[in-house]
């Protein structure tokens, strides 16, 4: 397969410290792990032990949440070395962002904030992918965010949006489907015709996580992208038509909020990897020549 991630094609979790016990006890049945690079930009101790063990034993992702690749202001220099240094250091199989901003004036927030989506931010947000990529010495996977507005200048498809990032820079595609689904529903929207229309030939790993369902000052129906439960049965449905398009892909269940012990989180990703397994047997009695992964479609903006 020709995807733009060295993660192998199956089911992974994203490791929390107090995993690791269990985790390190017996070989886990999953494909690789996944931590938030932030986390690990300490020079020792015991996180970077574990870590350590993780890189020897299993192909390893890491996940930025603090880049700000979408922000307005030039990109924080010194964290992009702590980036690189942290990848000279582990070799990770992957390294992803959001195509969202944390940052602005010095003040970082505990968030990933959208941004509009125009001519002016998409010139700027692909800047900064080709700024961190040159910084790092590999391509990168960009991630689409989970929204719960919209902005009235926005006049890019978000879909058309990260496309164009893709072809400008030749980076990859993080598909968290939890945030298809979330945002489809927060804006009314389709999930599938929001699929129909992703460059999924460009996508290196896929992200499944649950929500939390509330409502916001209008009293109407509000999901938020929390990470702190199973997999919702329509994302997981989404997952299996995503996947009978592009073919098995590195697939991580995020957890990170009211987490579990890891059995469940385990049992989770055996889940996913379940439907993994479906398709490469669909696959593999199938005509050699049937194509898994649909062709790349041209640029529209």
């Amino acid at each position: 397969m020709n995807y733009p991630s060295n993660l192998p094609a199956s089911a992974g979790a994203g490791f929390k410290p107090e995993h690791f016990a269990a985790v390190a006890a017996e070989r886990q049945p999953l494909g690789f792990f996944e931590v938030h690079a932030e986390n690990y930009m300490g020079a020792g101790g015991i996180p970077h032990r574990q870590l350590q063990f993780l890189r020897e034993t299993y192909a390893l992702s890491l996940h930025g949440v603090g880049l700000s690749i979408g922000s307005s202001e030039p990109l924080d220099r010194d964290h992009l070395k702590r980036l690189r240094l942290l990848c000279d250091r582990y070799s990770p199989e992957s390294f992803s962002e959001h195509l969202a901003w944390s940052s602005h004036g010095g003040v970082f927030y505990n968030d990933l904030l959208p941004l509009p989506y125009t001519k002016a931010t998409l010139a700027a947000v692909i800047a900064h992918v080709d700024e961190t990529q040159a910084a790092l010495s590999r391509r990168i996977l960009i991630e689409n965010p989970a929204t719960y507005v919209r902005f009235e200048e926005s006049s890019i498809p978000e879909t058309a949006f990260l496309a164009e990032i893709a072809r400008a820079t030749g980076c990859g595609l993080l598909l968290d489907l939890n945030n298809v689904f979330v945002s489809a529903r927060n804006h009314g929207a389709d999930a599938d015709a929001y699929l129909a229309d992703f460059p999924l030939h460009v996508v290196g790993e896929i992200h499944l996580a649950g929500f939390f369902e509330t409502v916001d000052d209008a009293s109407a129906p509000l999901l938020i992208d929390a990470h702190g439960s199973p997999v919702a049965d329509d994302v997981r449905a989404l997952f299996d038509r995503t996947i009978a398009r592009t073919g098995p892909l590195p697939t991580l269940i995020e957890w990170d909020n009211d987490v579990p012990a890891w059995p469940i989180l385990r049992a989770e990703a055996l889940k996913a990897q379940d439907r993994l397994d479906f398709v490469y047997e669909k696959a593999a009695r199938a005509k050699p020549s049937r194509c898994l992964r649909p062709d790349a479609p041209s640029s529209t903006i």
